[in-house]
C-alpha cells in the first residue's frame, strides 16, 4: 500500500471541475502534496453542492467534466507523480426521482428490482415527506393533479413541478381516462392504490417510513451489507481502484452502516490489499477504532480535539467558563444540558426511529413470552434512558451479538443508567439488555439481531445531532471547542494529555489522516485557533463584551418571548466575528464590510435554527431572526463606528495570538503521527464559518502566486503573517521533507521534549525518530501576554533562560534548521532563545 504523505482535499462543484482540478496539480506539487483528496464525484441531484445526495453511483457527474474530464484530471496527477483519493458514499443516496432506482421503487414499490437496495420499510406504503402540508391539504388546496410526466409521457401525480409516477397497474389500459381525472376524490382514490403515500415534511419524524441520513429525508440509507447492493453501488469504484487511476478511498459515515467491519472487509477484499482506506469516524473521549477494521484509520476529528491540549490555557478556562455564566445569567450544567439535547432528539427528532426499536422490543417481549409483565411505558423509559446514556457513537454488535469491547462499553453505560437518578424500571432494562447481547430464546433471535442494528444505526445520529448541531450551539463559553470531534463535557487540557494522544496515534493508526480544516468543520482551522487565544485572555475578552453591548444595546429588540439576542448570544455573535475577521479588513473598505456582513448573517441563521431554543429549521421563529440577524448585522455596518474601532482595536493581539497559534498547529500537525491533510486554500488563511461558507472556492490564483516567489517570506513581517504566506511556505517545506523522509514520519517514534526554565509553560517540543533520522519540533503557544508590543513574543530575548532538554538519543548532535537554514550543535539543550532568533519556531533536522 502507498500511503500518502500528505493529502490536498478538494470540493468539486460550485464552479469547481475536473478540468480546473488538473490545472491545479502542478502547484499541488510544488506544495509537496502526495495525493489529490476529492470530495463525491458522482452524479449527484441537479444543483448538488456537495456531492453527498448520489443519485447515479455508477456514473461520474456530467455536471463536473463527465468521465472524460475525469480522465483529463487522472492524467495531469499521473504526468506529476500524484495519487487520488475518493471520498465515497455507501451509507445513502438521494430520494429523489433523479435517481433511476430511486424512482423504480417509488413506481414500482415492493416489486421493483432495487425494493431492497434501500432501508425501507415495507409493511406499509413507501412514505414520500416531500409535500409542504398534509396530502389532503394540498388536494384541496388544488395543489396535486393527474398529469402526464413531462419526460415519459405516462400519468402521474403532479405536485408544482414534480411528477410521481403512478403505478402501471393502477392505469393499465386506461391510461387516456385517468388523464382526464379532476375531481378530488378521485385523485385520493388513485393515490391509495400507489405503493407510496405522499405526506408532509413535517411528519418526517413521526412517520418516515425508510432509514435517513440524520435527520435528511431526502438521502435515503441503503442495504450495502447485501451482496446485491453492495456490487450494483460499487461496480464503478471497484473499476477506478483497479485501474490505477484511484489509489485510496474515503468512507463517509461509516458508523451509519447496518455491520461496519462486515462492508470494510468486504470492499478491502474487492479493492486489493495495496488500496489506501480511511472512514470518518468520530470517537469519544478514550476511544480507539476497532483493531481488526483492515483500514489506515480514521478522518481525523480526534486530532482537531487533541490540538486544544495545546493551544488551550486550561489554566485560565474556569475564569472564561465564570465570565460567560455571569453574562448569561446561570451556570451551566453541561451534563444535563447533554441530556437535554439527547431527550429533545429521542422525544422528537428521532421519535419515530425509537418508536420503532420499541415496537420491535414488544414484540420480542411476545415472542419469548417471559416478560409479559414489562409495560409498554416502562420499556420505553428504559429505551430512552439507553440511548440518551451513549459516550460514544455506537457499538459494533453483529448476528452473534456484541464483540468484547462493545459489550464492556455496554456494561459501563448500563451501570451509568441504573445507577443515575433517572434509573428506569430494572427489569425493563435487563430485558434491553438481554436483546442487544443476543442473550434470547430462538424464536426471537432474528428480531433481536435487528434490533440490535437497528439500535446502533440510531445512536450515532442521536449523539451527533444532540452534540454537534444542538449543544455546540447552544453552549458558547469556547467556540473553538464546539467541534466536530470534540467533547461537550469540560474536561482538563494540558501537553501532558496531548503528549500521551499521539503516541497513541502512532500505535493506533498512524497512517490516519490529520486534518484541522473540513469541509464539516463548524470554522475554519485559522479562526479556531485565533479563538484559543481568548482562553489566555479571560478578563480583557468579558470586559470588552461587556462594553460593546453597551454600545449596542439600542439594537437588541424586546419581544414577547424575551430579549432578541439574548445575552448568551450577544457573547455567541462577537466571538463568532472575532474569529471570522480578515486580518486585513479595513473599515474604509465598505464592500468588504459587506461581504462579511452577508456571510455573518448566514451564519447566525444556521446557528440559532441548530440552537433548537427559540427556533428551529422546521418552525422558524421569523420576528426572533430577523431580530437577531438584524442585530449582528448592525455589528458591520459603516455607520457603527464606535463599535467598530473599539472592536478592531480589541481583538488585534487575539488576531496576533492567532497567526502564532496558527502556524504551530499547523507544523504539529506536519511533523506528529499521522498523514497531514490541507483542506482547500488552509495553507493560506482559513477564516471560514460553519457550512456552507467553509465550502466557498478559495482564491487558487492568489495561493499560486505566493508559492512562486523565490524568496522566503520575513517572519517578523506582520504581513507574511496575515497573508498565511508564512504558513503556506512552512507547509512547504514540511511536505518536501516528508516526500524525502516518509518512514521517520510513518513509523518513527514520538518523543516528548521537556522545556526548562522561564519560559517553560509556553513552548509544545516533540521529536519523530527512526534509525540514525531525527527531527526535533519546537513550537510557541500561550503567547497572547507577550503579543501586545509585536507580532513575535518581544524577539529572542523573551525566551531568554528557557530551553529544551534533549534525552540521550537527540543529544551531542548537529542539526539543520529546516526552514532557517542554519546549522547548531545543542549538545544536551537546546536554548530557546537562539532557535526563536530568526522565526518563532524551530525545525531541527539531525544530520
Amino acid at each position: 500500500m502507498k500511503v500518502p504523505t500528505a493529502t490536498y482535499r478538494i470540493q468539486f462543484r460550485n464552479g469547481m471541475t475536473f478540468d480546473r482540478a488538473a490545472a491545479l496539480v502542478p502547484y499541488l506539487k510544488r506544495l509537496g502534496i502526495s495525493h489529490l483528496y476529492a470530495s463525491p464525484i458522482f452524479t449527484a441531484a441537479a444543483g448538488s453542492t456537495h456531492g453527498y445526495d448520489v443519485t447515479d453511483a455508477n456514473e461520474i457527474d456530467p455536471a463536473i467534466g463527465g468521465r472524460d474530464g475525469f480522465e483529463r484530471m487522472v492524467k495531469a496527477l499521473k504526468m506529476e507523480g500524484l495519487g487520488l483519493i475518493l471520498d465515497i458514499v455507501p451509507n445513502h443516496m438521494a430520494a429523489s426521482l433523479e435517481n433511476p432506482w430511486w424512482r423504480d421503487v417509488v413506481e414500482n414499490g415492493g416489486k421493483s428490482r432495487y425494493a431492497r437496495h434501500f432501508d425501507i420499510d415495507w409493511t406499509r406504503r413507501l412514505t414520500l415527506p416531500f409535500l409542504g402540508d398534509t396530502f389532503e391539504q394540498v388536494l384541496q388546496a388544488g395543489e396535486i393533479a393527474i398529469r402526464p410526466d413531462p419526460k415519459t409521457g405516462k400519468p402521474s401525480l403532479a405536485y408544482y413541478d414534480t411528477f410521481y409516477p403512478l403505478m402501471p397497474p393502477s392505469y393499465a389500459g386506461r391510461e387516456a381516462e385517468v388523464l382526464k381525472i379532476t375531481d378530488g376524490a378521485a385523485i385520493a382514490r388513485l393515490h391509495d392504490q400507489q405503493p407510496y403515500r405522499l405526506m408532509s415534511w413535517r411528519d418526517v419524524p413521526r412517520e418516515l417510513g425508510y432509514r435517513r441520513f440524520f435527520e435528511v429525508a431526502g438521502l435515503v440509507g441503503m442495504r450495502v451489507e447485501d451482496g446485491t447492493v453492495f456490487d450494483d453501488t460499487h461496480r464503478l469504484i471497484l473499476e477506478l481502484v483497479h485501474s490505477g487511476k484511484v489509489d485510496g478511498l474515503r468512507i463517509d459515515h461509516i458508523d451509519g452502516l447496518a455491520d461496519p467491519k462486515a462492508y470494510l472487509e468486504r470492499l478491502r477484499h474487492e479493492t486489493g490489499p495495496d488500496c489506501y482506506i480511511v472512514v470518518e469516524k468520530i470517537l469519544g473521549e478514550g476511544e480507539h477504532i476497532p483493531r481488526d477494521w483492515p483500514v489506515s484509520g480514521t478522518t481525523g476529528y480526534e486530532f482537531i480535539a487533541a490540538l486544544g491540549n495545546v493551544l488551550v490555557d486550561g489554566g485560565k478556562l474556569d475564569a472564561l467558563r465564570d465570565a460567560y455564566h455571569r453574562v448569561a445569567g446561570r451556570p451551566a450544567d453541561m451534563e444535563a444540558e447533554l441530556r437535554a439535547a439527547k431527550l429533545l432528539m429521542a422525544d422528537n427528532n428521532f421519535a419515530g426511529e425509537v418508536e420503532s426499536l420499541l415496537k420491535l422490543a414488544i414484540e420480542i417481549s411476545q415472542a419469548e413470552d417471559r416478560e409479559s409483565t414489562l409495560s409498554e411505558s416502562a420499556m420505553k423509559s428504559a429505551l430512552r434512558e439507553l440511548l440518551t446514556a451513549f459516550p460514544v457513537y455506537r457499538t459494533y454488535g453483529t448476528r452473534e451479538g456484541l464483540p468484547p469491547e462493545g459489550r464492556a462499553m455496554l456494561d459501563t453505560v448500563l451501570a451509568r443508567v441504573r445507577s443515575g437518578p433517572d434509573a428506569p424500571d430494572a427489569h425493563a432494562l435487563a430485558f434491553l439488555e438481554r436483546i442487544l447481547i443476543g442473550d434470547v430464546e430462538q424464536a426471537a433471535a432474528g428480531q433481536a439481531s435487528v434490533f440490535r442494528t437497528r439500535f446502533q444505526q440510531l445512536t450515532g445520529p442521536l449523539m451527533a445531532k444532540s452534540v454537534e448541531d444542538t449543544l455546540f450551539f447552544r453552549h458558547h463559553m469556547l467556540l473553538a471547542l464546539n467541534e466536530v470531534g470534540a467533547e461537550p463535557l469540560p474536561h482538563p487540557f494540558s501537553l501532558d494529555r496531548f503528549h500521551a494522544e499521539m503516541q497513541t496515534r502512532l500505535e493506533s493508526q498512524p497512517d490516519a489522516l490529520s486534518g484541522t480544516s473540513t469541509h464539516d468543520t463548524k470554522r475554519g482551522e485559522d479562526a479556531r485557533a485565533r479563538l484559543y487565544a481568548l482562553s489566555e485572555a479571560p478578563e480583557l475578552w468579558a470586559e470588552a463584551v461587556a462594553r460593546w453591548r453597551e454600545t449596542n444595546r439600542t439594537a437588541v429588540r424586546m419581544l414577547d418571548d424575551g430579549p432578541a439576542p439574548e445575552p448568551e448570544v450577544e457573547w455567541m455573535l462577537y466571538q463568532a466575528l472575532a474569529g471570522a475577521w480578515p486580518a486585513d479588513l479595513h473599515l474604509e473598505d465598505t464592500a468588504g464590510l459587506k461581504s462579511l456582513e452577508e456571510r455573518f448573517a448566514a451564519y447566525t441563521e444556521k446557528a440559532l435554527r441548530e440552537a433548537k431554543l427559540r427556533t428551529n429549521w422546521g418552525d422558524a421563529n421569523e420576528a426572533y431572526e430577523e431580530a437577531v440577524i438584524g442585530y449582528a448585522r448592525n455589528l458591520l455596518s459603516p455607520g457603527n463606528l464606535a463599535f467598530l474601532a473599539d472592536f478592531t482595536e480589541t481583538i488585534r493581539p487575539f488576531i496576533r495570538a492567532g497567526l502564532v497559534n496558527s502556524l504551530t498547529q499547523t507544523i504539529i500537525k506536519l511533523a506528529a503521527p499521522g498523514v497531514p491533510d490541507i483542506y482547500q486554500g488552509a495553507e493560506g488563511m482559513d477564516l471560514s464559518l460553519v457550512d456552507p461558507d467553509n465550502r466557498r472556492e478559495p482564491d487558487f490564483g492568489t495561493l499560486q502566486k505566493c508559492l512562486t516567489k523565490e524568496e522566503k517570506p520575513a517572519s517578523g513581517e506582520e504581513e507574511e503573517w496575515r497573508s498565511g504566506r508564512l504558513k503556506q511556505h512552512v507547509i512547504a517545506a514540511l511536505l518536501h521533507l516528508r516526500q524525502e523522509a516518509p518512514t521517520l514520519f510513518r513509523k518513527g517514534e514520538y518523543l516528548p521534549l521537556e522545556a526548562i526554565g522561564k519560559r517553560k509553560d509556553n513552548i509544545v517540543a516533540f521529536a519523530r525518530a527512526e534509525a540514525d533520522d531525527a527531527l526535533i519540533v519546537i513550537a510557541p503557544r500561550l503567547v497572547f501576554d507577550a503579543l501586545h508590543a509585536g507580532l513575535v513574543p518581544a524577539g529572542s530575548e523573551w525566551w531568554e533562560e528557557t530551553g529544551i532538554a534533549l534525552p540521550q538519543k537527540l543529544a551531542n548532535r548537529r542539526y539543520r534548521d529546516v526552514c532557517a537554514g542554519r546549522t547548531i550543535d545543542p549538545q544536551e539543550r537546546i536554548a530557546a532563545a537562539l532557535v526563536f532568533g530568526g522565526h518563532p519556531f524551530a525545525l531541527l533536522l539531525a544530520e
